[in-house]
């Protein structure tokens, strides 16, 4: 099979507008969380959420085009721009765009454009006057699509809905498809706008969410003793993946080689994992079989890690189970405790989290731990509260999603 590498990266994120500002808010320990302003949050259960901060849109994408694109579509456009730039495959004329594809994650989709469609036929008289663009704007493949039409990419197009592990799915999707020889390069990545009113709304009645609105820079604390759900995030991640040879050819930078992959299900409940972590396990070690890697070379662990009571447990004893005394000799950590959880985002955010921690060589903290929780094992590094500098050669990350959809990817620096 051929060998599958990242060329060009780019991120939106609460924390950071892009991969230089993501990267240093990531290395300080920065929370995204504050008080929420896309709407009147006062009566909710949860008043506060990571969103994306000083973005003019306009910046990226014309007046026009901004009012027929749902917000989670005009992050994916933000981000795309950074990574096709990155890549250069935007000047690359020699391209092939029959083998260039884009596969998209995306949990959730348009909710707001929905919500307002809705909104205004449920106050009017009665009479259906939906706006046209409001099944576009809505559906979650519709993000793959503006960007192929963007970049004139004719090959492999489709969206990954699979809850939180949307974007780890379109990545590994994207992986296979180039290594089997089926395309040459695939924009892949995801992107989530669901801080709306439904959206909090809809989490707030799972008792999903914090409720700590007089602690939000805190809220999200994973592996912590008083952790009380997650804070909803938003924004988008996309990376590059090309084929190594092609990419050698054109003299294109690379960030890291993807090696493994690997996707399974819980078959447990709708919201809640399995208490034992099977699918957890199951997915580890499929990508580390995917991937032909041994226990020891795995340096870091990005996990999903929300802060919900139930899942920090479940996924810390996976990794036990699957590492070994291994699993002590790793750094882990939770990206989330800063970004806030991007749903179909996450997976792409976290990735790139990955990328850059091989590149400089450190690990992004958890942060907002206070109070061990008895039921974590506390000989595991989890990276509390401060980065840590270390060798990081090989690198996997976890998503999980409602209805036991777990992904995890494994990824190498490139060495030739």
């Amino acid at each position: 099979m051929r060998r599958v590498v990242i060329t060009g990266i780019g991120a939106l994120t609460p924390i950071g507008n892009n991969v230089a500002e993501y990267n240093q808010a990531l290395k300080d320990g920065v929370s995204g969380a504050g008080p929420i302003t896309r709407f009147d949050a006062s009566n909710f259960k949860t008043r506060f959420a990571c969103e994306i901060k000083g973005l003019d849109m306009e910046q990226y994408i014309e007046k026009r085009e901004i009012r027929r694109m749902d917000l989670f579509s005009q992050y994916a456009m933000v981000c795309t721009d950074e990574a096709m730039k990155d890549s250069k495959l935007d000047q690359y004329d020699e391209l092939d765009k029959d083998r260039a594809g884009v596969i998209w994650g995306s949990g959730i989709g348009g909710l707001r454009s929905l919500e307002v469609e809705i909104e205004a036929f449920a106050t009017g008289n009665g009479i259906p006057r939906y706006n046209p663009f409001m099944i576009p704007k809505m559906i979650s493949d519709i993000a793959p699509g503006l960007i192929s039409i963007k970049y004139g990419y004719r090959g492999i197009n489709y969206g990954t809905v699979s809850a939180c592990a949307s974007s780890t799915h379109a990545m590994m999707n994207a992986f296979d498809y180039i290594r089997f020889g089926r395309a040459d390069v695939i924009i892949t990545g995801g992107s989530e706008a669901a801080i709306t009113a439904a959206g909090m709304g809809g989490f707030n009645a799972t008792k999903a969410l914090s409720e700590r609105n007089d602690e939000y820079k805190t809220a999200s604390r994973p592996f912590d003793l008083t952790r009380d759900g997650f804070v909803l995030g938003e924004g988008g991640g996309c990376l590059i993946f090309e084929e190594l040879e092609h990419a050698l050819q054109r003299g294109a930078n690379i960030y890291a080689e993807v090696i493994g992959a690997g996707a399974t299900a819980d078959a447990y409940h709708i919201t809640a994992p399995h208490p034992e972590g099977i699918g957890a396990k199951n997915v580890m070690k499929m990508a580390l079989r995917d991937g032909q890697t041994a226990l020891e070379d795995i340096d870091y662990i990005n996990v999903h890690g929300t802060s919900t009571p139930l899942g920090d447990i479940a996924e810390t004893k996976a990794i036990i189970d699957v590492f070994g005394e291994h699993a002590y000799k790793l750094n882990i950590s939770s990206t989330k405790s800063m970004t806030g959880h991007l749903l179909g985002g996450a997976g792409a955010i976290e990735a790139i989290a990955s990328i850059l921690a091989m590149r400089d060589q450190y690990i992004p903290p958890t942060i907002n731990h206070l109070t061990n929780d008895p039921a974590i094992d506390s000989k595991l590094n989890l990276t509390f509260n401060i980065a840590q500098k270390r060798e990081v050669r090989v690198v996997m990350s976890n998503t999980f999603g409602f209805g036991g959809h777990n992904a995890s990817v494994i990824m190498r620096q490139f060495e030739g």
